[in-house]
């Protein structure tokens, strides 16, 4: 399903007004003629569901994170119009209840489906068809039918075998929409319909996701994107307008879509969604968020990964703003080898804290707390599964630990058993990547990954429930999630303490040196735009075609208690190197240039800094990224740089 709505947003089909074709929702004070009065409303079936600020909750307070999969009603997304056909709603009933049967039977420990109100049921098919489907040839009166017909007789039997529905609209969103427009219109009819219906108005058992895969919005200065903060209020509007229609009949909890495919959210932080019971429906697939793609496999070299820091910091970027304050459902996601052809996704599991895209997003979501997510492995495949270990060399998509089936299975096991205190004898802990003594990007920060192992050979992450003690808080700072950050250049000594469940303990002390220039193949980045390469011994970089390499810093470095900042290089400039320095975190915005033209020194004074032909100040309390530019191809060696209130 995914790969074909990918494709029909990423030809980026232009579409006419469809506003005649989409029936529109009367004012509240009038009765919508084809929507019977709401005289009762279903009770849930399970236990009850509320969001509660960054969590979401069951009636005894405790929080729930959900975990299941996806499931879609049309011939062709049920095993390629093999198993029914012709809109046949027994037929389609038939099968997919014995999906859920099959993945019940299976084992599979899950308790919520997203369940897709296929188009194939609302499309008027006496209508010409379309590349995009949902909104262009919907029938109201056909999707009132088969609401009754099929989406809620699947909803009913999915809550009836312990999970919770997560209902999403039919098709997908536009490659462009805007506030009000005929998408934004349509949503609201179809969410008002299915808002009012007596078997889900207030039904906790029911949770709505506004829209599939928003990518740009219209924002105030005439441009369609999918960030800035100008396009994200556009993009509370449009939701908003949404949420609203549904607040009117129905408290069901719903979750808000952002932008760029559902990858994109930071806006949010400032102008969120308003409401009760709202969080917000992310997609997460491999390359995404500095996530791994197959490319980074050790079987393929492994050269193109950005491994667990990438994805960390991209996931920190994009989704944590909203993280910060409303619950998260993972609405799609999943990774095999591409050899299996069986996922959209494709990479590999990997390992916590090094190259692989699935081992790292469970880490991610369990630290951040507050994530509910599924896989989008088709349902006769998660049926399918038999919990038997694969034969190396042999192995199946179902069974090969590298696919998302087999270890996501034993996951939701462990999820499903909750907390479980280890009997054994904690013997220590460690910290991934970690020895006595690292160094850190001044204004950057680093993610500490806390293992412990026990007696019996058992080991766990820990990192939530370790206490860090910094030497000097004034150069650096470190949060409850591992999160180290360095302040400012200087040398603090981190210890790290966990106490384990029967009362153990161990401590893990290192010393960390914050610097502003590292010039270390671990910490000098020569691809920031462009594949370039850096040699630490000879201190020699060599960018891509008009490539830039340098430090990126996540919390921006403050070198405003510098008058003058030095930068050296130890050969003739034959490839019109410029160093840039940018207080946006964006490489694409505007930087302080300084050519070196045919001199091998420059000499920056930091106060006096400007960018872009409007010559803006550049500001030197919080520098996002420093570098060198050059044509490419040719060596750069770095000979110094340095930081200095004295010229002479």
């Amino acid at each position: 399903m995914k790969k074909l709505f990918i494709l029909f947003i990423l030809a980026a089909f232009a579409l006419g007004s469809c506003s005649d074709e989409i029936e529109t929702i009367p004012e509240e004070k009038e009765e919508e003629p084809t929507v019977p009065p709401i005289t009762e409303e279903a009770e849930s079936k399970l236990p009850v569901l509320r969001v509660e600020g960054r969590y979401l909750k069951n009636e005894s307070g405790n929080i729930v994170n959900l975990h299941g999969y996806a499931q879609t009603f049309s011939p062709w997304f049920n095993e390629q119009g093999t198993k029914w056909s012709n809109y046949d709603v027994a037929g389609c009933l038939r099968y997919n209840k014995g999906i859920i049967d099959g993945i019940m039977a299976a084992g599979w420990k899950m308790n919520f489906v997203r369940m897709h109100m296929d188009p194939y049921w609302s499309d008027d098919p006496t209508k010409e068809s379309v590349r995009y489907e949902g909104h262009e040839r919907f029938s109201q009166a056909r999707f009132e039918k088969y609401l009754d017909e099929v989406f809620i007789p699947m909803a009913e039997y999915a809550i009836s075998k312990g999970m919770y529905v997560v209902l999403r609209p039919p098709g997908v969103s536009p490659g462009r929409i805007a506030v009000g427009d005929d998408y934004n219109e349509f949503l609201e009819l179809v969410w008002t319909i299915v808002a009012r219906h007596p078997k889900i108005k207030n039904n906790s058992d029911i949770m709505f996701e506004l829209a599939n895969e928003p990518i740009d919005i219209l924002g105030p200065d005439g441009t369609y994107a999918s960030s800035g903060q100008g396009h994200f209020d556009e993009m509370k509007k449009f939701c908003q307008s949404i949420v609203d229609k549904i607040r009117v009949h129905a408290d069901n909890i719903i979750w808000v879509p952002g932008l760029a495919y559902q990858s994109s959210y930071s806006g949010f932080a400032n102008n969120p969604v308003e409401g009760r019971n709202i969080g917000y429906a992310v997609h997460v697939y491999p390359g995404w968020y500095g996530s791994d793609t197959e490319e980074a496999s050790p079987e393929l070299g492994g050269t193109m990964g950005g491994g667990y820091e990438s994805f960390q910091r991209g996931w920190d970027a994009q989704v944590k703003p909203v993280a910060d304050f409303a619950p998260i459902m993972v609405t799609e996601m999943d990774w095999a080898p591409k050899k299996y052809d069986s996922s959209w996704g494709k990479s590999f599991t990997g390992v916590v804290g090094g190259p692989g895209f699935g081992a790292n997003f469970k880490y991610i979501a369990d630290m951040t707390g507050n994530v509910s997510w599924l896989i989008f492995t088709e349902g006769h495949h998660l049926a399918a599964f038999k919990n038997v270990e694969g034969i190396p060399g042999q192995y199946t998509f179902l069974n090969d630990p590298e696919a998302c089936p087999w270890p996501t299975y034993h996951w939701y096991n462990e999820y499903a058993m909750g907390s479980q205190g280890v009997d054994a004898d904690l013997e220590k802990i460690s910290i991934l990547g970690v020895d006595e003594h690292i160094q850190i990007l001044t204004g950057g920060s680093r993610y500490l990954i806390v293992e412990a192992s026990f007696s019996d050979g058992s080991a766990k992450y820990v990192t939530g429930d370790t206490n860090f003690e910094i030497s000097d808080p004034s150069i650096l700072s470190v949060d409850s999630k591992g999160t180290l950050s360095a302040l400012k250049d200087g040398d603090a000594v981190v210890t790290a303490t966990y106490n384990a469940p029967n009362g153990d303990n161990y401590k893990f002390t290192f010393t960390v040196n914050a610097t502003t220039f590292p010039l270390t193949n671990e910490m000098f980045n020569p691809s920031i735009w462009e594949k370039g390469s850096f040699d630490e011994e000879t201190k020699t970089l060599i960018t891509g075609q008009y490539g830039f390499g340098g430090w990126q810093y996540a919390n921006g470095t403050d070198l405003s208690g510098y008058k003058y900042l030095v930068v050296e290089l130890g050969n003739d400039n034959d490839s019109g190197v410029s160093f840039r320095l940018f207080d946006e975190n964006n490489y694409w915005s505007d930087a302080a240039m300084y050519d070196f033209g045919d001199s091998r020194r420059v000499e920056i004074d930091l106060h006096n800094m400007v960018k872009g032909d409007n010559k803006v100040k550049v500001d030197p309390s919080h520098i996002y990224i420093m570098g060198f530019w050059s044509r490419g191809g040719k060596p750069i060696i770095i000979k110094d740089i340095y930081l200095t209130n004295n010229l002479n």
